[in-house]
C-alpha cells in the first residue's frame, strides 16, 4: 500500500506518521508565563539533535493561526524552557497536563506537580520528573500554518541521584528511569523491554557471497 502525501490532508498525514514513527520520547515542557505562573504541557514530536552545542527540539501544534498554545507564547516571551522527561510513575500527571486548560489555570496546580527552582534559568522544573533539561531558546522555525519547531540549547541537566552510576564518566542507569514513549493515538510504551545489540566491527565483517545467476 502506498500513500501519496500530496493527496492527503494534514490529519491523514498525522495519523500515518504518528502510528509508524514510534516510539517517540515525550518532552514534558515547563515554561513561565507573563504572570509568573508555571505552565506544563507534553509534546511527543521531540528529540535530541546535537551535542556540540547540545540541542533538543520539540514541535508545537497550534490550535489555530490566532490561538497559539501557552507553551509557545511563554517560550517566545522568556526565551527559555525546561524539558522534563516522563516516566511510568508520573504518566498520569503528564496526561492531566495535556488537558487544554484556560491560560489562567496552571497545569502544575491541576496535575499536582511540584515546581523546583532551576539553576541557570528562571523557569522551574517538575520535581516529579527523573530527568530535566534547562534550556535556552536558540530558534523557532515555523512549519507551515500548523506547527512551530522550538530548538533549545541544554544548559543544565538534572538526573535523580539513584540513577547515576558514575558521575565522572557520565554513566546513567537508563532502565531505572523507567521512561515512557508515545505510540499511536492514546497508547504508550514502557522502555523496560530492552534488546542488546552490539555493533559489528568492520574488520570482523565478512560480506555474503553474491548470488550466482541461474
Amino acid at each position: 500500500m502506498q500513500f501519496d502525501f500530496s493527496k492527503l490532508d494534514a490529519r491523514q498525514r498525522y495519523k500515518l506518521l504518528g502510528s509508524t514513527i514510534t516510539p517517540r520520547p515525550i518532552a514534558w515542557v515547563s515554561t513561565l508565563g507573563a504572570d509568573g505562573k508555571p505552565n506544563a504541557a507534553p509534546f511527543s514530536f521531540f528529540n535530541v539533535f546535537g551535542e556540540d552545542p547540545p540541542i533538543v527540539a520539540f514541535a508545537i501544534l497550534h490550535r489555530s493561526e490566532s490561538d497559539a498554545k501557552d507553551t509557545g507564547n511563554n517560550v517566545r516571551l522568556r526565551e527559555e524552557f525546561v524539558v522534563n522527561l516522563v516516566s511510568e510513575d508520573n504518566l498520569h500527571q503528564m496526561n492531566i497536563s495535556s488537558i487544554e486548560f484556560a491560560a489562567d489555570r496552571s497545569e502544575f496546580v491541576e496535575a499536582g506537580l511540584t515546581p523546583l527552582p532551576s539553576v541557570t534559568i528562571a523557569t522551574p522544573r517538575i520535581a516529579q520528573s527523573h530527568v530535566c533539561f534547562e534550556c535556552k531558546l536558540t530558534q523557532i522555525v515555523k512549519l507551515g500554518d500548523l506547527r512551530s519547531l522550538v530548538l533549545g540549547e541544554v544548559l543544565m541537566m538534572h538526573v535523580r541521584d539513584e540513577a547515576v552510576i558514575d558521575a565522572q564518566r557520565c554513566w546513567i542507569d537508563t532502565p531505572s528511569l523507567r521512561l515512557v514513549g508515545r505510540m499511536e493515538g492514546n497508547s504508550y510504551v514502557r522502555t523496560s523491554d530492552i534488546l542488546e545489540l552490539p555493533r559489528i566491527p568492520l574488520e570482523s565483517w565478512v560480506s555474503p557471497e553474491p548470488l550466482r545467476g541461474t
